[in-house]
């Protein structure tokens, strides 16, 4: 009797630990699919292709009706494969809004929006979260020869004291460029030459040189980072970044259904690049470059705008600033893809203010590790810092050699119990972001009978929603399908008027005057719209 309770005990315990960490692919692809069979009428799921680790990359269509006819954000998780916060916050977010799609207010979104979710872009990267060996790897699984000997993945991480995950190697030297910080002796950071200090350590990842080139843990298994293999500035031959840009099938998959996704008005991405607690301010210099290489001035405002949505919807402050290295999607998104284009991380470690109580003081010298370490003791995190010990080492055979450090993942990852409260958030920003969209109104029709047969038809048709039908890096481009104004006649004939007028975009709260001359009678149709912003249709008889 006593062991059939305690085995369901164990079970439920067991589903209880389970569910308060982050998933795996498996896990993902089990809360992706319930999602379409809970909700069929409202979600479709299909796999875009597969990575060269065999791992479906997963498209979630969240909408109602015909969802290609009606604007759309994409959002993108996963970008990298140490970010698993990116992927839960794209899954979260699926799961947080169908489960208040009976609401009033976000069923008459989905009427109007279409969300492409892309869950997942860097699945064979983020399982190493879940592996034997614990490390933050950003690449796929194709395999690379990142250091050029001809030679594949020779030379990988080399867990030097055994605890299954990588963290930092401190060496003793007398070339050493750091330091044990002032305020932290666990943390070390680099002398400040200029102040006149020495520095008494190397700093390395935890390795051995497998191949005798005198570099550690160049060339191991993780090939290409799915957030540096888009098209805008890529890093070509980068480790990384592949040998040309969209090498990989996960880039291709994606690119391939955007861009014939025209309806897609937004990109949001999930990952390191930040412009959404901090726009990217306008450069007149980079905008007027032949290679445009800076948000047009319009775009920067609409930055700003979104910026502000933003941080008052989820809150955030104190964000680290961010720059984009190249061939990451947020410059994808929009210098190539000509949308609107935002991405956060999310979450980061707040700024942990001093305990006076402990007689805490503040640092001398501010660190992102230090920081996480004081604010850890604070929330009373354990388990995220491994002790220094000393190894030996068969390329320092002379040298006090240590193994410690930050273990990886939690400067970018919060504990998981903050999840839930960061999906919230941002669903209500991604909800809120749509509220903004460009939506089309025909008004002040009117019809005059001046004789002759013949009929003036006048009308404004006005953008109603807070962001422009395109970005203004949108009007340049020739792919993305413009405003169209169209006159559908019969045996109608049109006198003055153009039947198919298209408009570069209409700003927001923009309005346009319209009017035609017709000969005849009977019924006519007047299409208004494009796909980021909607169409209309109205009726007129004759």
């Amino acid at each position: 009797m006593r062991r059939s309770i305690l085995i369901p005990l164990f079970v439920f315990l067991a589903a209880t630990v389970s569910a308060q960490e982050y998933s795996n692919f498996a896990r993902q692809t089990e809360r992706i699919n319930a999602l379409a069979k809970a909700y069929p009428s409202l979600v479709s799921v299909r796999s875009l292709t597969k990575t060269n680790g065999g791992k479906d990359i997963w498209l979630v269509t969240i909408g109602t009706g015909n969802t290609e006819t009606k604007p759309a954000i994409a959002v993108i998780g996963g970008t990298e494969g140490p970010h698993l916060l990116g992927t839960e916050m794209a899954i979260g977010f699926a799961e947080t809004l169908l489960k208040a799609s009976n609401t009033d207010s976000i069923k008459s979104r989905l009427e109007k929006t279409t969300y492409y979710v892309f869950p997942n872009m860097s699945p064979d990267a983020m399982e190493q979260y879940f592996g034997k060996l614990k490390y933050e790897r950003n690449g796929n699984a194709s395999e690379t020869d990142d250091d050029r000997d001809g030679k594949l993945n020779e030379d990988g991480f080399d867990d030097l004291d055994g605890n299954g995950k990588i963290t930092l190697m401190r060496i003793e030297s007398p070339i050493g460029d750091y330091k044990l910080h002032p305020d932290d002796p666990r943390i070390l950071i680099k002398a400040d030459a200029t102040k006149g200090e020495k520095g008494k350590y190397l700093l390395l990842p935890e390795g051995i040189d497998n191949d005798k080139d005198g570099l550690l843990n160049e060339d191991g298994e993780g090939g290409i980072a799915f957030n540096k293999n888009l098209t805008y500035k890529h890093n070509t031959f980068a480790p990384g970044s592949g040998d040309f840009p969209a090498s990989e099938k996960e880039t291709r998959a994606l690119l391939d259904f955007l861009f014939d996704a025209f309806n897609v008005y937004a990109v949001i991405s999930f990952g390191s690049n930040n412009n959404l607690s901090t726009p990217i301010p306008f450069n007149p210099i980079a905008a007027r470059e032949r290679i445009l290489a800076g948000y047009l001035e319009p775009d920067a405002k609409v930055n700003g705008m979104v910026s502000e949505l933003y941080n008052k919807v989820t809150g955030s402050k104190d964000a680290p600033k961010t720059s984009p290295s190249g061939g990451d999607v947020l410059s994808w998104g929009y210098f190539h893809y000509a949308r609107f284009s935002f991405s956060t991380p999310g979450w980061w470690v707040p700024k942990a203010k001093p305990d006076t109580a402990k007689k805490e003081k503040a640092f001398t010298v501010e660190d992102p590790a230090t920081n996480y370490l004081r604010w850890a003791q604070q929330q009373g995190i354990t388990n995220t810092f491994t002790d220094w010990k000393t190894v030996l080492h068969p390329d320092y055979p002379n040298q006090k050699v240590e193994v410690g450090g930050l273990d990886p993942f939690v400067l970018i990852n919060p504990p998981y119990k903050m999840v839930a409260d960061i999906v919230k958030k941002h669903t209500d920003f991604l909800v809120k972001l749509a509220d903004q969209q460009a939506e089309i109104e025909i008004t002040n029709l009117k019809t005059e009978k001046l004789g002759n047969g013949l009929s003036r038809i006048s009308l404004n048709v006005i953008n109603k929603g807070g962001l422009s039908t395109h970005s203004k890096l949108g009007e340049r481009s020739y792919f993305l399908k413009k405003l169209k104004v169209a006159v559908k006649t019969d045996k109608q004939e049109i006198i003055g008027g153009r039947k198919i007028t298209l408009l570069n975009s209409l700003d927001a709260a923009g309005t346009q005057s319209f009017s035609w001359l017709i000969k005849g009678t009977g019924k006519i149709s007047i299409e208004v719209g494009c796909p980021t912003a909607g169409v209309k249709n109205v009726d007129v008889t004759l």
